[in-house]
C-alpha cells in the first residue's frame, strides 16, 4: 500500500545434490508504466550457500523513506534480482517483479437512493497515508461535466478527514463521480463511483 514499507521475499532452491553458492545482486527503481526507470532507490548484494536440495529465503525491505519522493503518479516500483551461481561460468538467472502500489485513500459514500431533481449529499473521505504531514491539499471533484476544486486543511501523518458534497442530479441513469486528491507530497490519488439516478 502506498505510504508503507515494502517487504519482498526471494526464494532460492538448490535442486541438485551439490552444494552451491549463489551471489544475488538486487536493485529497485521507481518506473513509469512504460517500464522506463525514473530513479534507483535500492541496491544490495548478498551471497547464499545452499546445501544439497536446500531452499533459502532472502528478505528485501524497501522503506517508504527510500521510494516516497521518487514515485511517479504511476506508483510503480521495478525490483530485479540477478542470481549467479559461483564457480559455474555463465549460469545466471534474472528475476523481475513490478509492484503497483495501491491507494486506499478515497472513500465515497452515497445515499441508498438518488432521485432526479432531489438534492443529494455525498460523504468524501480522504487520507494522508504517509508517516509525515502533508500541506496544500486539494480535492478536485468531477461530476456532470463540471469540476469543483476544494482547498483542504493540512493533514497530520496517517490522518483521515472527510467533507460533505451536495449536488442535484438533473437526469435519470448512471452518473459518474470522480475525485482526485493532491498535496505537496503526492498527486492524483483517485477515487470514483457510478451513481444510479432513479426517475422522479
Amino acid at each position: 500500500v502506498f505510504g508503507k514499507d515494502i517487504t519482498l521475499i526471494l526464494i532460492l532452491n538448490n535442486l541438485s545434490f551439490d552444494r552451491k553458492t549463489v551471489k544475488v545482486d538486487m536493485s529497485a527503481s521507481t518506473v513509469l508504466y512504460t517500464r522506463r526507470a525514473v530513479a534507483e532507490i535500492l541496491k544490495a548484494t548478498t551471497s547464499v550457500d545452499l546445501g544439497s536440495k536446500q531452499g533459502k529465503h532472502i528478505r528485501l525491505k524497501i522503506p517508504y523513506s527510500y521510494y516516497g519522493k521518487y514515485l511517479t503518479t504511476d506508483k510503480r516500483i521495478q525490483v530485479t534480482a540477478l542470481c549467479e551461481v559461483m564457480h559455474m561460468h555463465g549460469v545466471k538467472l534474472l528475476v523481475e517483479k513490478t509492484i503497483i502500489l495501491e491507494d486506499t485513500n478515497i472513500i465515497i459514500k452515497i445515499p441508498r437512493r438518488v432521485v432526479v431533481n432531489k438534492a443529494v449529499t455525498l460523504e468524501i473521505s480522504y487520507a494522508n497515508p504517509l508517516p509525515e504531514p502533508v500541506d496544500r491539499c486539494v480535492l478536485l471533484v468531477t461530476l456532470m461535466n463540471q469540476q469543483v476544486k476544494i482547498h483542504l486543511a493540512r493533514l497530520a501523518p496517517r490522518e483521515r478527514s472527510k467533507i460533505y458534497f451536495e449536488f442535484t442530479p438533473r437526469r435519470a441513469g448512471p452518473l459518474q463521480l470522480q475525485v482526485d486528491f493532491s498535496c505537496d507530497k503526492f498527486s492524483h490519488i483517485k477515487g470514483f463511483v457510478t451513481i444510479a439516478v432513479a426517475p422522479a
